[in-house]
């Protein structure tokens, strides 16, 4: 399954890095206009949310179970494969326990009105709003650039599926990092840099992946990774982007985007097979 490894990893880290750099184009959206559309978030929250549930189902757990079987045996290589799962959803679940809660659907609300920021919140509540966000993202960046290099070295063609998706949501990321900190900064550098670093962790993620597989280059650690990003993409669906999308637009945008994001990964992998 890890064929050509050297050759991929080159275009893997390129798609981590694309990634994780278009938390810049949600900053630059953010700022270069005064309102911001919530359907629009909607749509693209679950229809991201849809592709990642998708992949991470269909194409990323059978290949992690496929890749421990011949090793494990069926039985126990489909047992290690369902517990490296649940050990990517208990990791993404633990980093949110660790993270300082923040009330993230005021930064849309701000972005659609025309009030001083004084009015809805303080400067100060502002500026650490923006700041525990783009921690909090920085950190799910960087399993997510694991995931997109992981994807991108077993098979290009899923990886640029893969990083498709995430750079979807990572659009409207961006702009919530930089919207708190432009309201209270009054600084467009300030929270578009802020916006952009904060996507850094997704190539870094995948840096800290080509450096794993590079040391310990077999099927046992591919397959056990593998199922434990499927687990952490699925948890940042249903723990954030599903949440989000309804949150910000009507139930039904963020259903039927979720379909869509479904249907489009399944084209796309049937046409890129």
């Amino acid at each position: 399954m890890l064929v050509n490894t050297v050759q991929n990893s080159g275009f893997a880290l390129s798609l981590t890095l694309f990634a994780g750099l278009s938390t810049g184009i949600g900053s630059l959206l953010g700022l270069s206009t005064r309102r911001s559309s919530n359907t629009f978030l909607t749509l693209s929250l679950g229809f991201s949310a849809g592709a990642m549930i998708y992949v991470s189902l269909v194409e990323i757990l059978p290949k992690a179970r496929l890749a421990l079987q011949p090793i494990l045996g069926n039985s126990l290589g489909y047992g290690a494969t369902v517990i490296a799962f649940f050990a990517g959803v208990a990791f993404c679940a633990l980093i949110d326990n660790l993270l300082p809660a923040h009330d993230s659907s005021v930064i849309f609300k701000l972005q659609s009105r025309e009030e001083n920021s004084q009015t809805v919140l303080g400067r100060k509540r502002l500026w650490r709003m923006g700041l525990f966000s783009a921690v909090a993202i920085a950190i799910h960046n960087f399993p997510e650039g694991l995931a997109t290099f992981l994807g991108a070295l077993n098979n290009p063609k899923l990886g640029v599926s893969i990083a498709v998706a995430i750079a979807i949501h990572n659009i409207p990321e961006g702009l919530a990092v930089s919207a708190p900190i432009y309201f209270a900064t009054g600084s467009r550098s300030k929270a578009f840099w802020y916006s952009f670093l904060s996507g850094l962790a997704e190539p870094i993620g995948g840096l800290v992946g080509y450096f794993l597989f590079r040391s310990f280059p077999n099927q046992l650690v591919f397959g056990l990774v593998f199922a434990a990003v499927a687990g952490v993409m699925l948890y940042i669906s249903f723990d954030e982007l599903l949440p989000a999308a309804k949150e910000y637009g009507e139930h039904q945008h963020a259903i039927w985007s979720l379909i869509a994001g479904m249907a489009v990964m399944a084209l796309s992998l049937v046409l890129l097979a």
